[in-house]
């Protein structure tokens, strides 16, 4: 059946793909978005879509529009973006969640929250299952993230307990792919981008921290899984891939695909960088049946044909 859609952040990197994926389902999409980190490029190819519409809005302020569904997806995710401007980033995650939140209490509809693997801060626990309550810095200059997502997902299962809404929360870990900002200081874009103009890569550290890497058509698969699952299945749950690769591994392997004359040079870890990132999904696997396909190597080669092809216009 086909539903209204309201995705907000939907010209940001996620957004615009998951937008992709509900208008290919047959579905009508509302995009809000105010274009802090989203671009119009990034839904573009979108536009003379009959049952695609963009409101430029922040999330931040009440939204008053008739849905089906709301995807919350609105928030600058890359450390460069949510520390530029720290207050805004922690009213975009809590001031945005009540909104939303406000809009499906109204509208008696289901609303899914893209929360982040962040919430586990630097953990103690490897692999991170969804019970471990996370090593997370309150004070720290990465603390508008981290805090706010948690606190995003205190309003979720609070409106859940004392009203009744019918809520879906995401853990999302790493994920990479085409549309990335490649000026958006996360691993996998600089690295991609350093190699292909054969720059400098940097490493922050010694290289051997470990993250997690799941590629966007894999994480937008779980997205709409979860929104699929049955009432009782809340989350939060992770989804990313489990297969856990050094900082190191990553920028030789991007290297080797790209052919770069890169070399590597190493600088100071940056304040609460965590250690070690890696999810634990029995429970995606095991309530949505889902687990990513795309290998990294594979993955990887889809991101870099598509910034071969779209770099300049970031120029």
């Amino acid at each position: 059946m086909s539903k209204r859609i309201l995705v907000t952040g939907g010209a940001g990197f996620l957004g615009s793909h998951l937008t992709e994926q509900l208008l290919e389902a047959g579905h009508e999409v509302l995009c809000v978005d105010n274009f802090f980190t989203g671009t119009r490029g990034n839904i573009k190819h979108l536009l003379g879509h009959k049952n695609f519409e963009v409101l430029r809005h922040d999330v931040t302020m009440p939204l008053y529009v008739e849905v089906d569904e709301i995807y919350n997806l609105a928030c600058p995710a890359s450390p460069i973006h949510y520390q530029h401007d720290p207050v805004q980033t922690t009213k975009t995650s809590v001031h945005g969640a009540i909104n939303m939140l406000g809009l499906a209490k109204r509208l008696k509809i289901k609303i899914f929250q893209a929360s982040t693997s962040e919430v586990y801060g630097d953990p103690s626990v490897h692999p991170q299952p969804e019970e471990y309550w996370g090593h997370v810095n309150p004070v720290g200059v990465r603390s508008c993230y981290d805090e706010g997502k948690r606190c995003a997902e205190t309003l979720f299962f609070d409106y859940h307990r004392q009203h009744g809404l019918k809520i879906k929360v995401a853990r999302i870990f790493n994920t990479y792919g085409p549309r990335m900002h490649p000026n958006d200081g996360r691993v996998v874009s600089n690295f991609v981008v350093q190699a292909l103009q054969n720059a400098d890569i940097t490493i922050y550290g010694d290289g051997l921290q470990t993250r997690s890497f799941c590629y966007v058509d894999d994480l937008i698969d779980g997205f709409i899984k979860l929104m699929g699952s049955s009432d009782s299945v809340t989350g939060p749950i992770n989804l990313g891939n489990p297969a856990e690769f050094t900082v190191l591994q990553l920028a030789q392997k991007v290297i080797e695909i790209t052919g770069s004359r890169s070399k590597l040079v190493f600088k100071p870890i940056p304040h609460d960088d965590p250690r070690q990132r890696q999810p634990d999904i029995a429970k995606a696997r095991a309530l949505l049946g889902w687990e990513p396909k795309v290998q990294l190597t594979d993955g990887l080669e889809r991101m870099i044909n598509y910034f071969e092809q779209h770099l300049k216009q970031y120029a």
